[in-house]
């Protein structure tokens, strides 16, 4: 039988921690830590994504403040506002929410976002940090994968994983966090051009699937006893839910679970660890004042 790994309730143990910080540092008098997002656009899962992490803020006891902007704003303009956030010093670390309107490069913004402030984790300077192991924020979701491994106890030494999906995002720095000593996992990172994809799946120990495919991963790709976590989250439409909507991963759960030692649901999975991150990486900025 099946373990689900359960992302929301690890992240609520997290938040309770982070939450004694917080009130320790109060104690002391110091500073609040203090985690802005930036917000383009009305994209409807953004918009849930960041009252989460106000909610999760208020939680903690950090200051969160959101700063909103139409997706006609100009790269120009998005650009002053990072480099205001930088300058802020009351703003221990901040957020850009992806994706970004067409006529933004992410890049540019990621790169314009200060390192020290940097709560996605997402910029060179930490992600090159995270390559050679040295200390730095680690990528909010990669970080939170490598969370829930340790807290429930699945070994990955010597075991093979494979990672699908290879973005800056997920798939690179999960794929070099599993191999890095302490975690020590044997990795194979698939994607769109890989051959025999269904093959590789097959024989895999621990499989991260993080595509933004729907589904992807079934039953016949899944050997017995794996783990499995579902990075995806993809919106579709459902007559199910009052919203309208519901959330689903680039895992086949219904046919996949049976065949796993530990699987993550979607939702309650990798996403609120996700968000847990954001909160720990504002944490070490602000102590680090």
């Amino acid at each position: 039988m099946y373990k689900i790994i359960d992302g929301k309730k690890v992240a609520s143990e997290i938040r309770k921690e982070i939450a004694e910080e917080v009130l320790k540092i109060k104690k002391e008098g110091k500073k609040v830590p203090h985690l802005a997002a930036i917000l383009v656009g009305t994209n409807g899962s953004s918009e849930s994504y960041v009252a989460n992490k106000i909610k999760d803020c208020e939680e903690v006891g950090f200051k969160s403040t959101v700063i909103r902007f139409r997706d006609d704003i100009s790269e120009k303009v998005l650009l002053e506002k990072i480099t205001e956030l930088n300058a802020d010093q009351d703003v221990d670390g901040f957020i850009v929410q992806l994706p970004l309107p067409e006529h933004i490069s992410e890049n540019k913004v990621i790169e314009a976002i200060d390192p020290a402030k940097d709560a996605d984790g997402f910029h060179p300077v930490n992600i090159g940090r995270m390559v050679i192991g040295l200390t730095g924020y680690l990528p909010a979701t990669p970080y939170g994968i490598t969370e829930l491994i340790k807290r429930y106890g699945i070994e990955t030494a010597g075991r093979s994983c494979v990672v699908i999906g290879r973005s800056n995002i997920v798939g690179r720095p999960v794929s070099i966090l599993l191999s890095q000593k302490g975690m020590d996992a044997t990795v194979t990172v698939v994607h769109s051009r890989t051959k025999d994809i269904k093959e590789i799946i097959s024989q895999a120990d621990i499989i991260i699937a993080a595509l933004g495919s729907p589904g992807f991963v079934k039953a016949e790709m899944v050997k017995n006893g794996a783990v499995v976590f579902d990075v995806g989250a993809t919106r579709i439409v459902s007559k199910d839910t009052k919203s309208g909507f519901k959330l689903v991963g680039d895992v086949d759960f219904e046919s996949v679970a049976p065949r796993c030692s530990y699987i993550t649901p979607v939702p309650g999975g990798v996403g609120p660890m996700t968000r847990v991150s954001l909160l720990r990486n504002t944490l070490i900025a602000a102590k680090r004042d």
